[in-house]
């Protein structure tokens, strides 16, 4: 996950270890900005193939107000299993989680 936000980080962890799903905190590396810089834009909206939840995540952090808590989950890998020939469901379970927990 991806978010500039340490207390967002740290409930979405114990959402996470509730739900028995595996989440862990990356950080928002400023240099692969590089591989996000355009000749007719402001800039690309995806980074090349090395980095790619990394990019998604500081493209994102662009259009997010510093007001705003937010959160990048990079779920393309474990969202897809090969050997069911189907969906996962990953990370359902801690976003159900962490909205119970945050609504009131």
């Amino acid at each position: 996950m991806y978010t500039p936000n340490d207390e967002m980080a740290e409930e979405i962890s114990k959402a996470a270890e509730i739900a028995g799903e595996k989440f862990w905190r990356m950080p928002l590396e400023e240099s692969y900005w590089e591989s996000m810089k355009s000749g007719i834009a402001d800039m690309v909206n995806t980074g090349g193939r090395a980095g790619g939840s990394i990019t998604a995540a500081l493209f994102l952090k662009q259009y997010v107000d510093e007001n705003v808590q937010w959160l990048h989950i990079d779920m393309a890998g474990p969202v897809w299993s090969e050997k069911k020939r189907g969906a996962t469901g990953f990370a359902v379970s801690t976003l159900v989680e962490w909205v119970l927990e945050n609504s009131s």
